[in-house]
């Protein structure tokens, strides 16, 4: 298998949050708790695959909160007090 050369490294996620739900996910960066921890030891590839983890964790959450609001009946991006709290 080629091996690409890598220029950078891959940046860690972490936005400085750092506070966890039950299950140990980071609110913050939604990485687990043993991916928080190994990050500085992990291979490019597991850091490339913990990546790729969040991005479907984003997405999960992004499809919550959009059913959420259909059940609500109302969009939180359109209301007029959405401006005011963000």
């Amino acid at each position: 298998m080629n091996q690409q050369f890598e220029l950078f490294d891959i940046t860690n996620p972490c936005i400085g949050v750092c506070t966890s739900n039950k299950k140990g996910y980071c609110f913050g960066c939604l990485r687990s708790r043993p991916e928080r921890q190994l990050w500085h030891e992990m291979t490019t590839e597991q850091r490339r695959e913990v990546l790729r983890l969040i991005v479907g964790r984003k997405q999960r959450i992004e499809q919550m909160r959009q059913r959420k609001g259909e059940q609500l009946g109302f969009d939180f991006e359109d209301t007029a007090e959405a401006g005011k709290l963000f």
